[in-house]
């Protein structure tokens, strides 16, 4: 349940609180408009009418899957007799109705759906009701413009967010050009060679890095990573077969790999964009 709210009409506060996404509006607050002190009473003599039971099982019947007819229909045929009393309370209990609620505490008072409040409004002074309107219609646009506000705030700290993540992929993704002590180094080991073609270290460097991790070098690579490093396998085996030595392969698996990764990732970055 969201926080109270107030609307002031003609110097007098009404409290508004939302259940379900739904407004509620306190019909003690309204009745004070006619009498300050007898609020109680206003609203039962309200509720005692024959079209005010109407309202009340109409809207019930419609908007409460759990609403009990017959019972309203026992109600209905009493309304406006000399001795029909009906209160908030008992028209709860008895009926299971969610229109009009009781609350206690600091704001309590009898709450009603605004459908309802606005026809009780009305039962109050035609002219009251359309000042109440006009107030209630005031809060829901200023509502409306500060989650048009936030809603602009979230996407741009989004885009922001979005812009700070795909700068960190570009630095920490994309592979770096292998340096000359690298490219001299003689990689006993094939697989490494690849490694640091593509991850810049060899797959001991990475757990000297990591010694808390389980997995190795490959384990924590991205998907496009991986494919990458499917590619520039199937490309060191071709250039092997042409005889290239392993300082010649190492400086074009490189290339292959910064170039192919820049080009995943522009993907990637168009699909999130659209």
């Amino acid at each position: 349940m969201a926080k109270n709210k107030k609307i002031n009409v003609q110097g007098l506060d009404i409290v508004i609180y939302q259940e379900k996404e739904s407004d509620y509006i306190s019909l003690t607050d309204i009745a004070r408009y006619k009498d300050a002190v007898n609020t109680d009473s206003i609203i039962q003599n309200w509720m005692r009418n024959r079209n005010t039971v109407e309202l009340l099982g109409f809207w019930e019947t419609i908007y409460n899957p759990n609403f009990k007819p017959l019972e309203f229909e026992g109600f209905r045929k009493q309304a406006g007799l000399n001795s029909f009393v009906l209160t908030p309370k008992k028209w709860i209990e008895t009926t299971n109705a969610i229109g009009i609620v009781s609350k206690s505490g600091r704001y309590g008072g009898t709450f009603a759906h605004k459908d309802i409040a606005l026809e009780f409004a009305s039962w109050i002074s035609i002219e009251f009701k359309l000042f109440v309107i006009k107030e209630f219609q005031r809060l829901k646009e200023v509502e409306n413009n500060r989650m048009q506000l936030e809603w602009n705030l979230q996407r741009t700290i989004s885009k922001i967010n979005y812009r700070i993540h795909t700068d960190a992929i570009k630095e920490n993704l994309i592979p770096v050009a292998i340096n000359k002590a690298q490219i001299n180094f003689i990689y006993a080991d094939e697989a490494d060679l690849l490694n640091v073609a593509l991850f810049g270290i060899t797959a001991k460097q990475w757990r000297e890095q990591n010694p808390t991790e389980k997995g190795n070098i490959r384990d924590e690579a991205t998907i496009e990573q991986l494919v990458v490093l499917s590619n520039i396998e199937s490309i060191n085996a071709l250039l092997i077969s042409q005889g290239l030595a392993q300082k010649e392969r190492l400086i074009q698996l490189n290339k292959v790999a910064i170039a192919q990764m820049k080009s995943l990732l522009l993907n990637t970055t168009i699909k999130k964009l659209k």
